[in-house]
């Protein structure tokens, strides 16, 4: 059984994100599914204002990003989010962005990210809780 997917994200393609093709332009992909990483965070239990506050938050390290059907003007968007993998600094977690009307996935992002302390500036162990929370996700029937 795979992870549930969890929505983190909503939105529009205004015309202004688009190309001369006439469809979303590769930098605002990034956008939607950085966006949607915050919200992401905030299910598994993380909180940006009380991290910052505690001097930890999180640093992507890697996106590999496919892209898999156009998206034009107009469409309402969805990404949904899912974990891969939690590992003991650093997790995996897998994005889609759909069309909202028909479901149809536009584009994938596989996201590592390391629990990052900002005054050290390198990696830290990812809580307990956090932890907890994810191997329950990537592991439903235990």
């Amino acid at each position: 059984m795979t992870p549930e997917w969890r929505q983190t994200y909503s939105g529009v393609v205004h015309p202004w994100l688009c190309d001369a093709m006439g469809h979303m332009t590769t930098r605002f992909y990034l956008a939607m599914f950085d966006d949607a990483s915050y919200h992401y965070l905030r299910h598994i239990g993380a909180n940006a204002e009380k991290d910052h506050a505690a001097g930890i938050g999180w640093a992507d390290i890697r996106q590999e990003l496919d892209y898999v059907a156009e998206i034009g003007a107009g469409a309402l968007t969805e990404v949904w989010s899912r974990p891969v993998r939690i590992g003991n600094k650093s997790m995996q977690f897998e994005n889609e962005l759909r069309n909202a009307d028909t479901g149809e996935v536009s584009a994938k992002c596989l996201t590592t990210t390391v629990r990052f302390d900002l005054k050290a500036r390198k990696g830290t162990v990812v809580e307990d809780a956090i932890r907890a929370r994810i191997e329950t996700w990537l592991n439903p029937q235990k």
